[in-house]
């Protein structure tokens, strides 16, 4: 998906957001969106980008489209762009390669900088949550534009971390959220406001970075972003909400984040509409500390290439060889006599080295079955 697809979100779909309007909430969205703007064909930035982050529920909107090397480049506010894309720009040289940055050449606005956006959207944040009276309640979803590619620090923390440009801008994001944090607390709202933060996939963290720099993004688990492996898909999930969630406090259950819709409502003792949120279940009790009930039994995932994968309980099968994304080997073929897919046992074997398909068959057609029974069902897991 880039700049130019249409609304990936069809109008009337639950989201976060519309969910929280309709209970009182303001609603702002700040940063990347990559959800699709408009209806049909090539998005048009000459008008109103509908349907978009409004129809989805949010009141207001600030940000980027798609992701920072995806042209055209422009800020956007709620439906319509600050700037047209007047201008061009040339592609941009990988960081990792010595360049200043990697985008895609294309349409630009005049003045739109890459390496100013992430300050403009904390700016744009931080504002939003300066503005709240502490009377009505008010949910902000911020996707940050960073540390996704292009790698674009400002000068301030070049060289930061030790760890290359890439290292230098998830240190930049810590700053970011800790603005976040500081602002929350100026406004005396930190007791009473929920914070999350988490990550749609791991870290972009290749082998050579890991000899280069003797450090690993993605710990000691497998892969990396895009991969069907561990590294791809198991992110920290961080919630900070004083006297509610318990300080300090874990819990291994398994969670999605597409958990968080129906953990919000059961919060807020509502029910989802029905037929929305099919995907969701409702972790309140791990959140706020309580150790009883189990969450969710099993969850899909989703490769960069289109490999799927399911958990159940500390078991992971993979449908295919190889990472099904970035890394090396990404589709192997089935060598004869060979294993078709992976089965791994994450709980003694979390970095997956040693797959077990051959040596569990009855584990793999249960695992099998259950993601047949899942997709025969229309959800990502139970």
């Amino acid at each position: 998906m880039n700049c130019h697809s249409p609304a990936l979100i069809e109008e009337g779909r639950t989201t976060l957001a519309s969910f929280l309007r309709k209970r009182g909430y303001r609603t702002y969205g700040v940063g990347k969106w990559h959800l699709g703007l408009g209806d049909s064909g090539q998005t048009d930035y000459t008008l109103p980008l509908r349907p978009g982050p409004l129809q989805a529920g949010f009141d207001h909107w600030f940000g980027i489209p798609a992701s920072l090397d995806m042209e055209p480049y422009v800020f956007f506010r709620d439906d319509q762009v600050e700037a047209l894309p007047t201008e061009t720009i040339e592609r941009g040289q990988n960081a990792r390669d010595g360049g200043g940055g990697f985008w895609r050449g294309g349409p630009i606005a005049p003045g739109f900088r890459h390496v100013d956006v992430l300050p403009r959207l904390v700016e744009e944040a931080v504002s939003i949550l300066m503005d709240q009276d502490g009377g009505s309640p008010f949910f902000l979803y911020f996707p940050f534009s960073a540390p996704h590619k292009p790698w674009v620090p400002t000068e301030e923390f070049r060289g930061r971390s030790g760890a290359g440009p890439y290292g230098d801008f998830a240190v930049q994001v810590d700053q970011a959220v800790g603005e976040i944090l500081e602002a929350l607390d100026r406004k005396g709202l930190a007791d009473d406001t929920l914070v999350v933060v988490a990550s749609d996939n791991g870290a972009q963290w290749v082998a050579a970075d890991i000899d280069k720099f003797d450090h690993r993004a993605n710990l000691e688990l497998r892969g990396q972003k895009a991969d069907i492996w561990e590294a791809g898909h198991r992110v920290p999930l961080l919630a900070r909400w004083p006297g509610k969630v318990p300080a300090a406090a874990t819990t291994d259950v398994l969670v999605g984040l597409q958990d968080w819709l129906a953990t919000l409502a059961d919060l807020l003792d509502s029910s989802l509409p029905d037929g929305q949120g099919e995907d969701s279940m409702s972790f309140l009790p791990q959140l706020l500390g309580q150790q009883d009930g189990q969450g969710r039994s099993s969850l899909v995932h989703h490769s960069g290439g289109g490999v799927f994968a399911v958990r159940s309980g500390d078991w992971k099968l993979i449908e295919g060889l190889g990472s099904g994304g970035f890394s090396a080997p990404r589709s192997p073929k089935p060598s004869p006599g060979g294993p078709l897919g992976q089965l791994y046992y994450l709980a003694d074997d979390p970095g997956e080295e040693v797959n077990l398909w051959l040596n569990r068959p009855e584990k793999v057609a249960e695992m099998q079955a259950l993601l047949s029974g899942i997709r025969a069902a229309g959800q990502a897991g139970s």
